[in-house]
């Protein structure tokens, strides 16, 4: 019997793109607990990183709000203590709250931001020989692979928890985020050649692609080490799932699994995120709860960064933070019924890149700063130096071609730029947008 209100385990990765999962793209990818999940649960194919980095993602998904609204614009920036956040939100609806793994919002703490207990690791791009951080004292060295530290750190959480109370516990997972070739051997193991492990399309293992944090000697070593990172990370989302059933909480779980952006790992010959590209923003977002969620079932309704925060409250009945500005599709999750239309975010999202003072390389980091629109089928950017990116999704999935200097396309840019301008409008986004010839 489902309690009235679930618990919600919400696990994030860094850095994972949707494209690189056995039941999307790539099906030679071992990665079963996360086809076993989409099959039991409901998924997104078109979740949209807004911001496609680290800290402007989080900051969004704490508090539903834009960018320029709480402040975080790039990494490097802290979010505001005094902030609604969904830790705050769930905890004063009576949930025990509770925050493990990567942060990257400001300090070692979490609970400022409203979580009663809080694990952040720091140092964790190395993935071995990484360090988490108590609430007194000094941080404590860990030797192994740090994601399986943080999944050890979220099973202890659920043993331990107030059977009285639901929980919201959040999991940040530093996986598959660089440096790629550092994956635990067996994994790599899975992938000798490119037999095991295709190649995406767009990408030229023999391109001069410089890979700033890829860590590898080749675009090989950097694509086989990303994916083997990601096969690493579904492991540990299968003992975690597997805790839920020994400890009986599976039917009282809400469990997501999602990643704060994606990775371009050589497509096109970029490398990183930062950019308007599929690789970039579109990211899983995988959720079950047994009997509440219908099982195997793909929705490809846009849901962006700005939308999760709404939704997880709406889920679980709790009044969402203060000033967000996200929709709740929750009634879409549970019941199939969608928004009312011509709400923002149903037919387009938000993209952007506001700032790469903290990105790897700093101002010469080679990803230019855009603002944009992604419909599902089209995605159009604009960036600072009045230069355009126009893809047909559909066409062209893996957007080897830019239309916009297509006069045929110039109709529908002049749409996609409108679109923009609304966005930048309701975003209080200060971009000047490059007016169309």
């Amino acid at each position: 019997m489902t309690q009235h209100r679930p618990n919600i385990l919400y696990v994030f990765a860094d850095e994972h793109r949707w494209q690189s999962m056995g039941h999307t793209e790539l099906p030679q990818l071992r990665t079963p607990a996360m086809d076993n999940l989409a099959r039991q649960g409901t998924s997104f194919t078109q979740c949209i990183s807004n911001y496609p980095v680290c800290s402007p993602h989080r900051a969004m998904l704490m508090t539903g709000a834009w960018p320029f609204d709480q402040g975080v614009v790039d990494n490097g920036i802290a979010l505001g203590h005094d902030r609604p956040t969904i830790g705050k939100a769930f905890r004063s609806a009576g949930y025990a709250t509770g925050y493990i793994g990567k942060w990257h919002l400001g300090g070692t703490r979490a609970e400022p931001l409203g979580f009663d207990h809080s694990q952040i690791w720091t140092n964790v791009s190395r993935h071995w020989n990484s360090c988490w951080h108590p609430a007194d004292g000094l941080p404590i060295g860990y030797d192994g692979y740090n994601t399986t530290g943080m999944t050890d750190q979220a099973i202890d959480y659920l043993r331990r928890r107030d059977p009285g109370r639901p929980f919201l516990l959040m999991l940040s997972l530093n996986t598959p985020h660089s440096r790629f070739t550092d994956a635990p051997e067996q994994f790599l193991r899975l992938y000798p050649d490119q037999a095991a492990l295709p190649c995406r399309g767009n990408l030229d293992l023999q391109a001069d692609v410089h890979m700033v944090a890829g860590g590898g000697s080749s675009l090989w070593d950097i694509y086989r080490g990303y994916h083997a990172h990601v096969s690493a990370g579904d492991g540990e989302l299968a003992r975690l799932l597997g805790e839920l059933d020994a400890l009986g909480l599976s039917d009282d779980t809400v469990v997501i699994y999602t990643s704060d952006h994606g990775s371009m790992v050589g497509s096109n010959g970029h490398e990183g995120k930062r950019l308007p590209h599929a690789e970039s923003i579109r990211v899983p977002f995988i959720i079950r709860w047994p009997g509440r969620i219908a099982p195997a079932v793909e929705l490809d309704d846009l849901f962006g960064s700005i939308d999760i925060a709404a939704t997880l409250c709406g889920l679980a009945g709790v009044t969402p933070p203060a000033g967000g500005a996200g929709r709740d599709l929750s009634g879409l999750i549970l019941h199939g019924s969608r928004p009312a239309a011509g709400q923002p975010g149903a037919d387009s999202q938000f993209i952007m890149h506001i700032a790469k003072d903290q990105a790897s390389g700093g101002l010469s980091h080679p990803a230019p700063l855009f603002r944009g629109v992604t419909t599902g089928r089209h995605t159009w950017a604009a960036t600072v130096e009045g230069a355009a990116v126009l893809f047909d999704n559909v066409a062209d999935p893996l957007q080897r071609s830019n239309l916009a200097s297509d006069p045929a396309t110039f109709d529908l840019q002049r749409h996609l730029h409108r679109l923009t301008a609304d966005w930048l409008a309701r975003a209080k986004n200060p971009f000047q947008l490059p007016a169309l010839q």
